[in-house]
């Protein structure tokens, strides 16, 4: 009998086995379809947002190497638009007339636009020399606010330009203090020693200071013994605006002497040939740089070498650029010719 009912049994468990295998299969399958269309939603829902955040904010993903370019791309632009300003500017205000040369003017907006200056003049001194800056300020550098009144009305800057004793704080560098506290027409190189074989480096660090100070297209180097008439000068070099890279002076050679007991004794003078002679360059008692020359000066003012005299040291940095030397001869201080914009006393 229960060998019987067991045989009944078997049947049904049997027949229960494969309804229990299919229906598991049949949830498998369907939650496997639910799953897939969930991730399938998922993406395009990722693709959507991306595409809306895109379409809203004008932004696309880029690499890092394409946002750099575009930033630098931006800087480009940023400065081609100040360039263009600038130069709207400066047509605006009749840029390059006789004398376009001023402190201050205003732009539509009543933005204040600072005007270019014609030149910068620095009149290389010494300790010694008070008296001859006091005739210097009582005939062609004028005092107080008529100093401030010459860069206003024909953009020409006019400083002194000096160094320190080798004993710093001494009675000679006081008195330089307390005389440029009164006339406030002083550049004061607090790292130079004022010495005449200090002289070439006082000139590249004035150079360098100038164009560093004030933005201006020719800066002009003169000896405290040299008188100028302002408005010639002016007016020669309003002629030469347009050139870049203009070296304008009294131009010259000269012997270059190798015996040490000579005035003029030049310790590198092997470097000059067996000629001993000097390349072309601009006297020393004034000549002009252009603000291309100058920045040029002020870059590399570490590593430009100097000679025994300023004016060949000068003359030196500019041999191997593509400079325009002009040979002008009413920067001729000495030789007093006809319509000299300079003069040696």
């Amino acid at each position: 009998m229960q060998s019987r009912g067991s045989s009944h049994r078997l049947p049904g468990l049997a027949l229960r086995s494969p309804i229990s295998s299919f229906m598991l299969a049949m949830l498998a399958t369907m939650a496997s379809v639910y799953v897939a269309g969930r991730l399938w939603q998922d993406a395009e829902n990722r693709v959507y947002l991306i595409k809306e955040l895109d379409r809203r904010t004008g932004k696309t993903a880029i690499s890092v190497d394409e946002s750099l370019k575009m930033v630098a791309c931006r800087d480009q632009h940023k400065k081609l638009a100040a360039l263009e300003m600038e130069l709207a500017a400066a047509r605006h205000e009749g840029y390059v007339s006789k004398y376009g040369y001023g402190s201050e003017s205003s732009d539509t907006n009543g933005a204040p636009i600072k005007k270019r200056l014609l030149a910068v003049i620095g009149i290389l001194t010494g300790f010694e020399s008070k008296n001859g800056r006091d005739a210097i300020r009582k005939s062609w550098v004028p005092s107080g606010t008529e100093l401030k009144k010459l860069e206003e009305d024909k953009g020409v800057v006019v400083r002194f330009v000096i160094g320190r004793s080798a004993n710093r704080g001494d009675s000679m560098d006081r008195a330089i203090d307390d005389e440029n506290k009164h006339s406030k027409d002083f550049i004061v190189l607090d790292n130079v020693v004022e010495a005449s074989e200090e002289v070439p480096k006082k000139t590249r660090l004035f150079l360098a200071h100038a164009v560093d100070t004030w933005d201006a297209d020719f800066y002009v180097k003169a000896n405290d013994n040299v008188y100028v008439n302002i408005d010639s000068l002016g007016a020669m070099l309003s002629a030469h605006v347009d050139k870049p890279r203009v070296y304008l002076g009294c131009m010259k050679s000269g012997e270059v002497f190798s015996d040490s007991n000579h005035k003029w004794y030049e310790p590198d003078w092997w470097k000059f040939g067996d000629g001993k002679s000097y390349f072309r360059h601009a006297s020393g008692e004034m000549f002009v740089i252009s603000r291309a020359l100058a920045q040029f000066i002020s870059i590399n003012r570490d590593i430009l070498r100097t000679y025994a005299h300023d004016d060949v040291s000068v003359g030196s940095w500019f041999i191997g650029l593509d400079v325009n030397h002009v040979d002008e001869g009413k920067l001729c201080c000495s030789s007093w010719t006809s319509g000299a914009i300079c003069s040696a006393v």
